[in-house]
């Protein structure tokens, strides 16, 4: 019988996809620190692939001491914590899941849009007060607004799907107008910002979108905007965007993602115009599933010598 391939398993598995795992790879789970620093302290010159995600991320470091390393996958999209360049220099094959959770995220946008411009967690906790509608202000529609969108790729093309059930104008901000698309193209966040009514944030995150949306940018968004960030806590600069809330100078806000995460935003915490979900946007059984069975093949065409079905 042939020996299984030995994989580094490093984000969070549910028991069943572990076991779909194990059964055809020599699985490590180390989800937790203490577990990966132990098994690549230990076994780090055995492992052939990693399986890991975009916030847990591999190290230069630690590849350095994998000499048998031949793949890393991210499973989602996001890939930000990866060395992609240390492992380049290798060689090591690497992939992602792109598109297994698309429609998740989108979902979860729209979701958070809804939340934060009707203010229905802020109704929902005055309806459970006794509080009846006659002394509340009335919040906006959601339909007929204009919505930029600040990473136009798969993800931001669902959310686009989705807004055009709302009969909502689109505008976008991407490094690089797209020519396959209709939407309103403007060339800088702040430039999309001044003429949206909500923002939502979709681009990757990394060194590159640090605090891409900061002060300027929340205040051409305006007292009566919304900011949705489904992409990366990094993107968003908290300090700011408290000050913003707690100003009056952004209307509300929406978040899955922040940059203290996994410890909540302090910041923000004591605010009734923010909505936060804990990084949940991407996660469905339906989406994680796919993320799974994306991986396996994207490691099986690997090995097989066919190539992954989708690399970074």
């Amino acid at each position: 019988m042939t020996a299984k391939i030995p994989l580094l398993v490093l984000n969070l598995q549910t028991d069943e996809h572990l076991g779909w795992l194990s059964a055809q790879y020599d699985v490590t789970y180390a989800p937790d620190q203490a577990r990966r620093d132990a098994a690549v302290a230990a076994h780090g010159a055995r492992y052939r692939a990693v399986l890991t995600n975009g916030g847990t991320g591999l190290t230069a470091a630690e590849i350095d001491v994998m000499p048998q390393l031949e793949l890393i996958c991210a499973m989602g999209v996001g890939f930000e914590n990866i060395a992609l360049d240390a492992a380049r220099l290798r060689g090591i094959a690497l992939g992602n899941g792109a598109g297994t959770n698309d429609d998740c995220v989108a979902d979860h946008t729209f979701g958070l849009l809804i939340a934060a411009v009707r203010g229905i967690v802020r109704l929902d906790r005055q309806c459970r007060d006794g509080v009846w509608r006659d002394v509340i202000p009335f919040p906006p529609n959601v339909s007929g607004r204009k919505l930029g969108i600040v990473g136009l790729g798969t993800i931001g093309q669902k959310i686009v799907k989705r807004a055009s059930g709302f009969d909502m104008a689109i505008g976008y901000h991407n490094r690089r107008v797209r020519d396959d698309v209709p939407h309103r193209y403007f060339d800088s966040v702040l430039g999309l910002a001044e003429w949206a009514d909500f923002l939502v944030v979709a681009t990757p995150g990394g060194a590159g979108t640090r605090h891409l949306i900061g002060r300027e940018v929340m205040d051409a968004i305006g007292p009566n905007g919304v900011l949705v960030n489904i992409a990366r806590g990094s993107v968003v600069d908290t300090q700011a965007l408290a000050a913003a809330l707690r100003e009056g100078r952004l209307g509300s806000a929406g978040l899955d993602v922040y940059e203290s995460e996994p410890l909540r935003p302090e910041p923000l915490i004591g605010l009734d115009n923010v909505v936060l979900t804990p990084h949940m946007a991407g996660w469905s059984p339906e989406a994680v599933t796919a993320s799974v069975r994306r991986f396996l093949d994207n490691a099986e065409g690997h090995f097989a010598g066919r190539g992954l079905v989708s690399p970074i």
